[in-house]
């Protein structure tokens, strides 16, 4: 990726989201593109895990839960400053996903797969269970919103200014770590531990790492979440929206950052559209996951780009142009 197109494409992020701050005047709008962006934070942190190290987890909505519940719950019932509370959510998740890390990370494949979703199914049971502490399946309300300097974050639109600031961020810092020498590894990882191994890269100690730094992510999402609502219940971080995650990062596309952004952006409006198929959302789902798998194997972006690519090779004649 050259210099020049690097700098545009974020360029167009920011003009793009700029101009959406000031000329869009509807709260609906404002609070659909929040959730779009909250879920682009866990998106990229698992595509980072499994499109890009190549490592499955089908658990990943419980650090979304560990970060908005330590939120919730310091802020809520304790009276902990917001920003302390977030910080707390990211150490909880963090620890949480270091010392599950550590014997999962040994395992592969669908052994791997299986680690993690057992992890999401405990959180959640906790979740449900501990009602004194978290509200039980009544939920956790009177979260309040976030504040900076006595600026409070108390409506879509400012909300959407916060949590579009973090997400470019968030996204710049992923870009970057994927085109350093760390992404690197992390990519040879994927193509095959062994190779990597040859190589002198520390492979679980990098799993371990990513493993972590995506948790931090959907730590991060879960206290954005927890304070946009001001009200969590633990049926929001159960196993099928592990399995949502999992989709949007297929869907826009495994190691792709940009691809994050579509396949979040485009299963969290599709709900929107197809209310009246409450009941079959997961049906849905699936058969965009089959159709995106068997048409379209590398996502949205790749494919889109490979439509593009060929349409522009047969107005040429079928010649190559250098």
């Amino acid at each position: 990726m050259t210099q020049p197109r690097f700098f545009n494409r974020w360029l167009l992020f920011a003009m793009v989201a700029g101009a959406i701050a000031i000329f869009m005047d509807q709260d609906y709008y404002y609070t659909l593109l929040n959730f779009i962006g909250i879920h682009t934070l866990l998106v990229v942190g698992l595509n980072l895990l499994l499109g890009y190290a190549g490592q499955i987890s089908l658990g990943h909505a419980a650090f979304f839960g560990l970060g908005a519940y330590t939120s919730g719950i310091l802020t809520a019932t304790v009276g902990v400053d917001p920003w302390l509370a977030l910080v707390a959510g990211l150490a909880v998740s963090g620890a949480a996903a270091f010392l599950i890390g550590i014997p999962a990370l040994k395992l592969r494949g669908y052994y791997l797969a299986m680690a993690t979703l057992g992890f999401g199914i405990i959180v959640y049971i906790i979740l449900n269970e501990a009602d004194g502490l978290t509200g039980g399946p009544s939920g956790l309300s009177g979260i309040p919103s976030l504040s900076l300097a006595g600026f409070a974050f108390n409506t879509p639109r400012r909300l959407y200014l916060l949590i579009w600031i973090i997400l470019g961020l968030i996204l710049y810092i992923s870009a970057n770590l994927v085109g350093s020498r760390t992404g690197r590894a992390i990519r040879a990882l994927h193509d095959g531990e062994a190779a990597a191994e040859s190589l002198g890269v520390d492979t679980f100690r990098l799993k371990l790492k990513i493993f972590v730094w995506s948790a931090l992510y959907a730590s991060l999402a879960g206290s954005l979440y927890a304070h946009t609502l001001n009200f969590i219940a633990p049926s929001s971080f159960g196993f099928m929206f592990s399995i949502k995650l999992v989709t949007m990062v297929v869907l826009g596309g495994m190691a792709s950052i940009w691809g994050s952004l579509l396949g979040a952006g485009a299963l969290t409006v599709l709900p929107e559209l197809l209310t009246v198929f409450h009941d079959f959302e997961m049906v849905i789902f699936g058969a965009i996951l089959m159709a995106v798998m068997i048409f379209l194997p590398r996502g949205l972006v790749r494919g889109i780009l490979d439509l593009y690519e060929n349409r522009r090779y047969k107005r040429q004649g079928g010649r190559i142009s250098f």
